[in-house]
């Protein structure tokens, strides 16, 4: 069952094989660009080139789909919150606190979201409020 000590989510390929790889090409072709001679700068420099275009792709593959799914969950909740008070969510809560009221129940969400819109609480703040926790197995 998910809680608060055990919500976050890594993907193993991506986190704990592809990042660290990337990152080590990354080193090494930049120790080849600084140990090259002359006649190999440019193959270095295009090398070097390549690795960071290869970082960007990895990091976007991942950026961009959080901020898709970010946008669902904003739509998600303030529909959640119209249907249990009628109202839309305080238009002063910012994203990141959205995304930590999805895992309050439907009990204490409006409760919750109505003190974190007043005293700006933090994602953690929020979420360490949880009484009842209310997992989402769906984000990637």
């Amino acid at each position: 069952m998910q809680s608060f000590k055990n919500h976050r989510k890594f993907f193993p390929p991506f986190h704990f094989v592809a990042t660290p790889l990337i990152v080590t090409l990354l080193v090494l072709t930049i120790i080849n660009l600084v140990q090259a001679e002359k006649g190999n700068i440019l193959q270095a420099v295009i090398l070097l080139l390549i690795v960071i275009a290869l970082a960007l792709v990895h990091l976007n593959s991942r950026i961009m789909p959080l901020k898709a799914q970010d946008r669902v969950i904003r739509a998600e909740e303030n529909f959640r919150h119209y249907v249990l008070t009628g109202k839309p969510l305080y238009p002063n809560l910012r994203l990141r606190q959205i995304i930590a009221l999805r895992f309050a129940s439907d009990e204490e969400f409006p409760a919750l979201a109505l003190r974190a819109s007043e005293e700006k609480l933090s994602k953690q703040q929020i979420k360490a409020a949880i009484k009842n926790w209310r997992s989402d197995y769906s984000r990637l």
